[in-house]
């Protein structure tokens, strides 16, 4: 991602350098929210891309491989964050209960947006791999999806929800 972690802060892409952080009643930065959505979308473009190549891949039908990309995004993202917290100490049961409150909504609203524009962009979804088109508009589906989600972990985070749930972990 282009960024070192702090001492002791390993194994959570998308939340080091914690400069900029503003939880509680004062709301949440852009920059934090930022980072938590593009924490999240990690997660959700590994399980959509691969999803999408092994439905097209497949031949899988349109609505089969939209399934298997958002079951993908979600297993995805949830190990990311899970991988995370924990490396901070936290059993697996209390890590799933972090990555299921820290990302269900962002994945949700991620893979709603990213989703519905594979399906509505003409030929996307029945382009092969080799065609630009399928990997054009899937880009500007997972691009459109990071958008349109930051507000949302915006105002998730700065009400002690979502990513904040996972801060909670750090022990700063």
């Amino acid at each position: 991602m282009g960024h070192s972690e702090p001492a002791g802060h390993t194994g959570h892409a998308g939340h080091a350098g914690h400069a900029g952080h503003a939880h509680g009643a004062g709301g949440a930065s852009w920059r934090t929210a930022a980072r938590a959505t593009l924490h999240c979308l990690t997660g959700c473009a590994i399980g959509e891309v691969l999803g999408m190549v092994i439905g097209t891949a497949l031949g899988l039908h349109n609505g089969a491989t939209v399934a298997l990309s958002v079951a993908l995004a979600f297993v995805f993202g949830y190990a990311l964050t899970m991988r995370g917290v924990l490396g901070a100490g936290l059993d697996v049961r209390a890590a799933v209960k972090v990555a299921l409150a820290a990302d269900t909504v962002s994945i949700l609203v991620m893979e709603l947006i990213d989703n519905t524009v594979m399906m509505t962009v003409p030929g996307a979804m029945d382009a092969g791999l080799g065609d630009v088109l399928f990997w054009l508009a899937l880009a500007g589906a997972l691009l459109l999806a990071f958008v349109l989600t930051v507000p949302v972990n915006k105002w998730m985070i700065g009400r002690g929800r979502g990513h904040a749930v996972v801060h909670a972990h750090h022990g700063h």
